[in-house]
């Protein structure tokens, strides 16, 4: 049930998200208690409408959700598509290749990329099992290089090759996966200055295959 009260709407999509009021507050560039005091203590009296925005692109929702004034209109400038057509995917503040990392799921997102929707569903990938993640070091290259932003698709499958997220131990990282010998799982660097490494299956757990990339030239 959708609730018309801004304040208790807010609440509500934090707790379905397991979003920290703490965190959405960072989100929107304020003090980490400034949701907190309007949900609770009606301080400020109405989100200011940047932060409106956000938080409405942050949860998929309608910012009259969230207060706004009922002549307010989502409609896009002319010649742009529609709201509709356009799906937030959550980048995560998580690096992938080298050292310790945190799942996907685990972490508040810092922002978005948008993508048109229609695009996602010729790819045929789920935008709810979407996320962003930055690239760290330079066993990639040149296929991905440090500070390049990646893709996830987190949608359960049968492992097969191709270029992955994966953990093993406390180290998230991203490798190509080779399965070509029975039993072994072969984490393999596109730098060949990194060597090639060989675990059980039962020691890799992998979060979710790269589909797209966007980094600087």
């Amino acid at each position: 049930m959708v609730t018309h009260d801004p304040r208790a709407r807010l609440l509500q999509l934090a707790s379905e998200q397991n979003a920290s009021l703490s965190g959405l507050s960072e989100l929107i560039g304020r003090n980490s208690t400034y949701l907190q005091q309007f949900i609770r203590k009606g301080s400020p009296r109405k989100l200011e409408e940047t932060d409106r925005r956000t938080l409405a692109r942050f949860f998929g929702v309608d910012e009259g959700e969230l207060g706004a004034p009922e002549d307010f209109s989502n409609a896009p400038p002319a010649g742009k598509q529609p709201r509709g057509e356009w799906v937030d995917v959550p980048r995560l503040p998580l690096g992938a290749s080298a050292g310790p990392g945190l799942l996907p799921g685990e972490e508040l997102p810092i922002g978005a990329f948008r993508f048109s929707a229609r695009w996602l569903r010729e790819q045929g990938l789920d935008p709810a099992q979407l996320s962003a993640i930055r690239v760290e070091g330079d066993s990639m290259e040149a296929t991905l290089r440090d500070g390049d932003e990646i893709l996830v698709d987190r949608t359960p499958r049968n492992w097969r090759d191709g270029i992955h997220v994966v953990r093993a131990g406390d180290a998230l990282m991203v490798k190509r996966l080779d399965l070509a010998r029975p039993g072994v799982v072969a984490l393999v660097s596109d730098n060949p200055a990194y060597r090639t490494i060989e675990l059980d299956p039962g020691e890799v757990e992998v979060i979710g295959r790269v589909v797209w990339k966007s980094g600087r030239l």
